[in-house]
């Protein structure tokens, strides 16, 4: 059971960075040449997982806007809203699941104390 919750915090704590990075990258979507980060997630021994996180660096959008030196060219944030709130939705779903298996095991060692009882 103990390898359970500690595969269950760990999850806990990978998916936590990603909703972070989620909010973090839907709340910069207007910011001029802000590069969005992914989280990619690694399994560690012993039943564990790891989140890296990384810039990406595409490109963002460009826009020309008149300015007191004439047309200066602009770059946009490379964040998609269109992929980051469904990806939001998805690891908030699995950050609960993982929560959901800390809940359980720590209710089986809860039994099997009153049990030993």
């Amino acid at each position: 059971m103990i390898s359970a919750q500690h595969s269950a915090l760990s999850a806990l704590q990978a998916f936590s960075t990603r909703v972070h990075s989620n909010a973090n990258n839907i709340a910069n979507t207007n910011t001029e040449s802000f590069k969005r980060t992914r989280v990619t997630l690694a399994s560690t021994e012993p039943q564990g997982v790891k989140a890296n996180v990384e810039k990406v660096n595409t490109p963002g959008a460009v826009v020309f806007e008149e300015g007191p030196e004439g047309t200066e060219q602009k770059e946009l944030s490379n964040v998609e809203i269109s992929t980051e709130f469904p990806e939001m939705n998805l690891n908030s779903a699995l950050y609960k699941a993982n929560l959901k298996t800390l809940q359980v095991a720590d209710d089986m060692t809860g039994t099997l104390l009153e049990l030993k009882a």
